[in-house]
């Protein structure tokens, strides 16, 4: 007798299968496989620790509701997941009118070394530009740059022609460029 492989093994679209049929391990794997790069995703969007953690399930209890909407002809599954997340960050950020700064950074350490604390300095920086941008712009970033996202997979994911994803991810990146080169720096 062959033994079933085990659920790290199955594919998405054999685990999501699995969930449909109330298989709660198969909804654990797919959660555990894709839920770092959801949180990101709407982290990055946000800015917001408890937008990305609140957006982060609402994807995943979506996906329980509504796992017959998902089509893997249509693309893979975590394009489709980061989909849904787009969606609900877009909610958030109307129904907030705005976005939220990442937090501060907690004090230096004065052990902290120089080049650590201004490696620091950098990344809230361009933490800050980033959340600055439009979110069209926004989104090709995450999804490009921090996600490392191939273009055709982006344009697939955000329903786009992938030189638009080429020509929106190059205005974005001179913005940034341009507002980082221009001091828009965070104060310690």
């Amino acid at each position: 007798m062959r033994k079933k492989a085990a659920t790290g093994e199955r594919s998405d679209s054999e685990l999501l299968q699995m969930c449909m049929r109330g298989d709660e391990a198969a909804f654990l794997a797919l959660y555990g496989r894709h839920q770092g790069a959801i949180f990101r995703f709407a982290l990055h969007m946000s800015g917001r620790r408890e937008t990305a953690e609140e957006v982060t399930q609402e994807v995943f209890l979506a996906l329980l509701a509504e796992s017959r909407s998902y089509r893997a002809e249509r693309g893979d599954l975590q394009a489709y997941l980061i989909g849904v997340a787009r969606n609900k960050v877009r909610r958030q950020i109307r129904q907030s009118r705005g976005f939220a700064n990442f937090p501060s950074e907690e004090p230096a350490i004065e052990a902290e070394s120089f080049e650590a604390m201004s490696k620091r300095q950098e990344t809230h920086a361009l933490r800050k530009a980033i959340l600055s941008l439009p979110p069209n712009y926004r989104e090709v970033v995450v999804l490009c740059d921090l996600e490392n996202m191939d273009y055709a997979r982006a344009a697939e994911q955000l329903g786009c022609a992938i030189g638009t994803v080429r020509s929106r991810l190059h205005r974005a990146r001179t913005i940034l460029g341009a507002k980082l080169r221009n001091g828009e720096r965070c104060p310690v």
